[in-house]
């Protein structure tokens, strides 16, 4: 039975910036190996040489996670240099909010696409593999908005919805292959999110309320940690955690 973060192999998708980063430092710092994919490749180049720099191991693969090949890429580029995948964090998100009669019809497909597929795409580029391993951790970024429904929000609360049901699924399913499932609900967390809102009301008003309560993206990578870090035979399905003033 093994434990702990050191010498594991942690794919990462959205990890230019905000969640992903953090979590890609944070896990580096402890030991693990990070495969970081993004479709700024700029970003997770500078990000994979500054963890090499500092002594650990990093690879950027740039990955749009709407596309299956790219994400499937991801994945087996990690299994070619380290020899096997050890979780795969699916993080790549989106968030632009707006009441469902503004009709933002593309922004819905967009959100389908990245925080419904997206997810689908890295459980199918890497469950091949941990079966033939036989272990494998496999985490889901939710929200808090996977748990209530907030006007204003309706299509982004479906989607985060659905990565719980499909987290539940995952995990009733990957059983006998001893694969461990994880999802994370955060909840109102510095990072880029809010750049995605292109209502300028909605997004004005979202930022004031987030400002004043926010908490850093750390927190997010140490919840990531913690699941990760627990011996084999432990399985860590869900985690909800929320800045200590955030009403909802």
């Amino acid at each position: 039975m093994s434990q702990g973060i050191e010498n594991k192999v942690v794919v990462i998708t959205g990890a230019s910036s905000g969640l992903g980063e953090a979590t890609a430092r944070h896990l580096a710092e402890r030991g693990a190996s990070v495969v970081l994919g993004a479709r700024r490749s700029d970003r997770i180049d500078t990000l994979a040489m500054e963890l090499t720099a500092e002594g650990h191991k990093a690879k950027a693969v740039p990955t749009d996670v709407t596309d299956y090949n790219q994400v499937k890429n991801l994945v087996d580029l990690a299994v070619r240099e380290f020899g096997r995948i050890d979780v795969m964090l699916n993080n790549a998100g989106l968030m632009p909010l707006a009441p469902l009669e503004r009709l933002k019809i593309d922004e819905w497909e967009r959100m389908i696409d990245v925080n419904i597929k997206g997810v689908l795409y890295g459980i199918a580029a890497a469950l091949p593999h941990m079966k033939a391993q036989r272990s494998g951790h496999i985490i889901n970024v939710s929200s808090v908005y996977g748990h209530v429904v907030d006007p204003g929000a309706t299509v982004y609360c479906a989607t985060k919805f659905a990565v719980r049901a499909l987290s539940e699924g995952l995990r009733r399913e990957v059983k006998p292959y001893n694969i461990r499932t994880t999802v994370i609900s955060p909840g109102a967390v510095s990072t880029e999110l809010l750049e995605h809102i292109s209502e300028k009301d909605i997004q004005t008003g979202t930022k004031e309320f987030v400002s004043k309560i926010a908490i850093g993206a750390d927190s997010f990578a140490r919840m990531v940690a913690f699941a990760v870090n627990e011996p084999d035979d432990v399985d860590v399905n869900e985690i909800l955690f929320r800045p200590t003033a955030q009403p909802i």
